[in-house]
């Protein structure tokens, strides 16, 4: 992860967390709601230790103050909204608090899903942790619940597995994906790569279609059963080192 930078001025601090602009929250200082371990702050050029307790030693207006940078999210996706800051639609930063999504630096999704795709995404403002994340060299795998219109064949398990597999318009084979089959109209895909609608894809390749798609895992990270569409929670250390493998571990 990057490095949070060891001290910041009070006011830039709470304007860059989306609290209002720089006069704003330099108002909110000298109005006395902003507290550090139960005592008032008076003054916006205060330089404050930004550590990653901070949330649990700040207040403002009485609540804790919102993570500082360094932030990771994971979120369970619902169907309907999309991965991006400026489509048409619902879109997944509509989840969050109004003012994170004046954060700066801005918080931005670690891969994408489709619109019609669910499940768990990560969110981060830390962009190296976002690159090496996505990083093809980090070999991050991801899987997938598929369940699709038609029975299984039975030979797609040694398709994809093969290393071999084309996809339409494209002229190098993906890389091996292991299928483990749960019905016959179900089954999970773990990918190492992530191309264009690849999953829907893949199946489109032996004759299938997928009705829903669902993403349930990163590394070995799982999305928790008590975390509901559209429910997010934030990632402590732990967890975080659950998405890299060990070779690349945080």
């Amino acid at each position: 992860m990057s490095k949070l930078p060891t001290t910041l001025r009070l006011d830039r601090l709470l304007a860059n967390l989306g609290y209002g602009s720089r006069r704003e929250v330099q108002n909110m200082v000298r109005s006395g709601r902003v507290t550090l371990d139960g005592a008032e702050l008076d003054d916006p050029d205060q330089r404050v230790t930004v550590a990653p307790d901070l949330s649990e030693r700040m207040r403002v207006n009485g609540k804790p103050l919102d993570p500082p940078p360094g932030l990771t999210l994971m979120l369970h996706k619902p169907l309907g909204v999309t991965c991006s800051h400026k489509e048409t639609g619902p879109l997944v930063y509509d989840l969050l608090p109004e003012r994170w999504r004046r954060r700066d630096p801005a918080l931005s999704t670690i891969g994408r899903l489709d619109k019609e795709t669910s499940g768990l995404l990560l969110m981060t403002d830390d962009g190296a942790l976002l690159h090496r994340i996505i990083s093809p060299r980090s070999h991050v795998s991801k899987r997938y619940h598929v369940t699709l219109d038609r029975p299984l064949r039975g030979d797609e398990a040694g398709i994809f597995a093969s290393g071999t597999l084309l996809l339409e318009g494209e002229d190098k084979p993906l890389l091996p994906v292991p299928l483990e089959t749960l019905s016959e109209r179900s089954a999970t895909v773990t990918l190492m790569e992530g191309r264009y609608h690849q999953v829907r894809r893949m199946f489109a390749a032996v004759g299938n279609h997928v009705t829903v798609l669902h993403r349930d895992r990163i590394g070995s990270l799982d999305l928790p059963d008590d975390l509901g569409p559209g429910q997010y929670r934030v990632l402590g250390t732990a967890e975080l080192g659950r998405v890299l493998p060990p070779k690349v571990n945080l």
